[in-house]
Order: C-alpha cells, then sequence, then structure tokens
C-alpha cells in the first residue's frame, strides 16, 4: 500500500515535532549543555530498550518496528526512539558498473540515473533490502536523493529516508545562512517529490570547527525550522570531525539527535570516558557510520560476482559488519551495496555470532592493514577515525 501520509498530516499526528516546539533554541541561538536531552512523545519514541532473552524485540516491541523483520536486529537511534535496522543502506554506489556492466566511470557519481539498468538495479537492491528487513537508507547528494526516492517511491512506508543535499548546504560558504538552507532544502525536496524526510542531517565542513560560531548557529537554527514545519521528522549533522562534534553535542543536545561519522572495521573505541563514543551515549545521540568498508580498501577483488575473490570479500564484509555491532553505541554501519547479494551478505553477518574467535579477529587485521596500505589519497583522512 502507498503510504499517503503528507507533511500536514504528519505535523497534525507527531507529537516529536510538538518536543522540539517546547525545546527551542535560547535566545543566543544555543541549548546549553546542563538542558537535559528531550524525551519524545510519539509512538516510535516509547521506551522499546528492553529484549528478551534471545536478544530480539519482546512480543510487545515489535508493532513499533518499521518493516519488521524476525532475523534483523534493530536498535534505537538515540532520543529519536526509532528503531532501525543494525545495517542501513549507505546510498553510494561505487563499483556498480561491476554489476550492470558499461564502462568504468571516472568519479562513482557519473551513473546515468535515468538510465533503465541503473534504475533497475536500485529498485531490486532496495526491494532485497526490505525483503530483509532493512529500514533506513541514507542519501547524501542530489544524485542520490533523486535515485532513491524513485525506487522508494510507492513504499516510502517501508524505509526511513535519511536526506542530505550536500551543496545546497554548510560545505559551502553561500549555503550557510538559515535563510539559504532552508530555501535549499524545499528545493531539493521539491525536486525528489519528498513532502518529509525522515532525518535532515545537515553536511558541515569535514573539519567542521573551521565554521565560525554564527554558522552553526545558523545550521541548527534551519534544522529546527525544518522540525517545527514538519519538513524532517529529526535533525542532526555528519562531519569527520571528532572533537568538533563532541563539543557540538554538549552546546547544543536537542538539536544533535543523529550525527553520521566515519566508522569502519579498524575503529577502535577509546576506553576513557572523554572519547565521542561516550559523549554520544552520554547525550543519547543516533550514530550512523560510513565507510564501513574503508571506501572497499578492505576487500581483495573488485566487486564483480566473478571475481576470484568473491567468497574471501563476503567472508571480510560480514567480520567487518560483527566488528562494528559489537559497539552498542553505533545504531547502524551503513555499507554502500550494489548488488541483491551484498545486501543477502550483509543480513546475514547481523545474524552471526557478534563477537569475533581469534582466528576471525586475525583475518580482518590483515584486512584492515592491507586497507590503510591501500587507501586511495583522497580517503586517507580514514586513519584519522581509528579511535573515537
Amino acid at each position: 500500500m502507498v503510504n499517503k501520509l503528507t507533511r500536514r498530516q504528519f505535523m497534525r499526528d507527531s507529537a516529536a515535532a510538538a518536543a522540539v516546539l517546547a525545546t527551542g533554541l535560547t535566545a543566543a541561538g544555543k541549548v546549553h549543555a546542563a538542558d537535559p536531552p528531550p524525551r519524545l512523545a510519539s509512538a516510535d519514541a516509547e521506551a522499546r530498550t528492553t529484549k528478551s532473552s534471545t536478544g530480539k524485540p519482546a512480543p510487545s516491541q515489535v508493532e513499533g518496528i518499521l518493516n519488521y523483520n524476525p532475523d534483523m536486529e534493530y536498535r534505537r537511534c538515540g532520543k529519536t526512539g526509532l528503531m532501525v535496522s543494525a545495517v542501513a543502506l549507505g546510498g553510494h554506489w561505487k563499483r556498480l558498473v561491476k554489476i550492470i556492466g558499461g564502462q568504468e566511470a571516472e568519479g562513482w557519481m557519473t551513473e546515468d540515473i535515468n538510465g533503465r539498468d541503473f534504475q533497475k538495479n536500485r529498485y531490486e537492491v532496495v526491494t532485497r533490502c526490505i525483503e530483509r528487513g532493512i529500514n533506513y537508507v541514507d542519501a547524501c547528494c542530489r544524485e542520490e536523493i533523486l535515485a532513491y526516492a524513485q525506487a522508494l517511491k510507492g513504499r516510502r512506508d517501508k524505509m526511513y529516508f535519511g536526506y542530505s543535499w550536500h551543496i545546497w548546504e554548510s560545505r559551502f560558504e553561500e549555503w550557510r545562512s538559515r535563510k539559504k538552507l532552508q530555501q535549499g532544502l524545499d528545493m531539493g525536496m521539491k525536486e525528489a517529490g519528498l513532502e518529509y524526510v525522515d532525518l535532515w542531517r545537515i553536511s558541515l565542513l569535514v573539519d567542521s570547527h573551521q565554521h565560525s560560531e554564527a554558522e552553526v548557529q545558523e545550521a541548527f537554527a534551519a534544522l529546527d525550522w525544518a522540525k517545527k514545519t514538519g519538513r524532517a521528522r529529526f535533525i542532526g549533522v555528519s562531519s569527520h570531525d571528532r572533537e568538533h562534534l563532541k563539543h557540538l553535542i554538549e552546546t547544543y543536545p536537542n538539536q544533535m539527535e543523529v550525527i553520521l561519522t566515519p566508522y569502519t572495521a579498524g575503529t577502535k573505541v577509546v576506553s576513557d570516558e572523554a572519547g565521542l563514543w561516550a559523549t554520544i551515549k552520554k547525550y543519547d545521540v543516533g550514530w550512523f557510520g560510513i565507510k564501513p568498508f574503508a571506501s572497499n580498501s578492505v576487500f581483495k577483488g573488485d566487486s564483480s560476482p566473478n571475481s576470484p575473490h568473491f567468497e574471501d570479500d563476503n567472508r571480510i564484509a560480514r567480520l567487518s559488519i560483527r566488528y562494528i555491532l559489537c559497539n552498542p553505541a553505533i545504531t547502524a554501519p551503513m555499507p554502500g551495496l550494489v548488488s541483491t547479494q551484498q545486501v543477502d551478505n550483509v543480513a546475514l553477518a547481523v545474524k552471526e555470532r557478534r563477537q569475533l574467535d581469534l582466528q576471525e579477529k586475525a583475518e580482518l587485521d590483515r584486512a584492515m592493514d592491507r586497507a590503510w596500505a591501500n587507501l586511495p589519497a583522497n580517503y586517507r583522512w580514514l586513519r584519522d577515525w581509528e579511535y573515537v
């Protein structure tokens, strides 16, 4: 059945929007760190954190989980209260040419999103995600937003939609005022045919400490406006700057509902309470991890089904997902999946034993050594995310 929820209906029915109106920004444009994070009153935000002895949600909890599948694990996405599949669909489609054929593109975004083979592939991958209980897709640029809005047409009620039209956001100087951010969101949603998005996470500068405080205030004012007007159900930011993200969470705890950061199979959690992960837990922030496979550098093969490394790479992918999910603060890693087989593989990883044995840990360590050695120059910053 097609989901007919409109922005007007969403604003009428959602107690979550009312919660944000009640908290808001202070006169200075901030929420102080001493302010407690809000508890949302929506059905999604009811406390559904207890589990049965099997580790699966208790029967009373299943009803509120979008696109529930008993073979998938679901994790509470911080103060949003959304129960999100333990693996989400990242928007990227690198190496898609190995699946649908054609000429190797110079950049991964050069695929013809209107091409029949491309649209068929994205529809099939989204379909398999739905079948496996995956209920979140994250789109971070024009091409991804348009591609996944199309792939989800008529079944938007099966997956949460994360949104960032990054060229109309704070990474670009001319888009840093709240007025321009609001304009960019409206233009992007209109082009994609979206009445609302489940998460608007503004793409800040990769090194987000380079933003002035005034620019940060403008971004959070725009986020508040989007939630207050029903354009976005939940809000947050993406950044690759650990210390600044920690500062933002402590300074704007009511607006920092969700963050996106790098998180690879080589990322390690620091043992003290001063790290980013501890702040995320303290302030109940949802946390999605990008680049779980270190931009595919963890693999030996090229993602083609006939690769001689096909089985080895499938195993490495599962080991990576299992390792990342050992951190309970992570809502979900978000691999970019280019085939239905890859969807099946990461879904299988969720079902497998979580902790790695010594042999598996050694294999994953070797894969990450290979990944660090093979990282393209434009992804060397991933090394900065070995510790959180």
